[in-house]
Order: C-alpha cells, then sequence, then structure tokens
C-alpha cells in the first residue's frame, strides 16, 4: 500500500514537499514516480527515481522539482519549488516491482496565482 501527504494550498513560488510512504520494503520495487491529474485532464507522469537512485524529470518541472527516496523510511518523496498555478492538481505515487503495480491515493496540491 502506498500513502500519499503532503499537498496543500501555496501562493505561486511557494514550496511543498510531497510524502509516498510504503507499507511495503521500496527496495523491492523497481521503480517509483510521481503522477498528477488536473481537473478536466488525464493523468501525467512527473518524475521517475529507479532502484539505483536515477532520476528523471518530466521537462516542465526539471530544475524545481526534485524526487527522493529514503530506503530507511520506506519513502518518496517529491520537494516542489518554485510553484506555478498550472502546476495544481492531485498528486499521486506510483510504485513497480515485478509483480506489483501500486497506486497511492491522492493529494491536492493548489497553487494560487
Amino acid at each position: 500500500q502506498l500513502q500519499a501527504s503532503g499537498g496543500g494550498v501555496v501562493q505561486a513560488g511557494g514550496s511543498l514537499r510531497l510524502t509516498c510512504a510504503s507499507s511495503r520494503n521500496i527496495g523491492s520495487f523497481t521503480f517509483m514516480a510521481w503522477y498528477r491529474q488536473a481537473p478536466g485532464n488525464g493523468r501525467e507522469w512527473v518524475a521517475t527515481i529507479d532502484n539505483d537512485g536515477t532520476t528523471k524529470y518530466k521537462d516542465s518541472v526539471k530544475g524545481r522539482f526534485t524526487i527522493s527516496r529514503d530506503n530507511a523510511k520506506n519513502t518518496m518523496y517529491l520537494q516542489m519549488n518554485g510553484l506555478k498555478p498550472d502546476n495544481t492538481a492531485n498528486y499521486y505515487c506510483n510504485a513497480a516491482s515485478p509483480f506489483s503495480y501500486l497506486w497511492g491515493q491522492g493529494t491536492q496540491v493548489t497553487v494560487s496565482s
């Protein structure tokens, strides 16, 4: 199970840190990721972190968002700086292993202008 938290309301230019806590050992996941879904839009990929720590980002968030993981705490994070109104969305965490593909519930991020 994955549990996302840390969303909230923030002004443009502000920061939030999202947390995704796993009830399983995250070392068992091949990769973990963050996705988001804005009203009226489909779910889109934001960032991925592989088991070896390799990270990838959607172009529009590069340099502002940082994905990380703490294996000892079985937790993944998304540090979001320089937030913009178009970052407003419900953010979901995701994890994959050879035998499972998990989604957490969303955490709402609202950025006001």
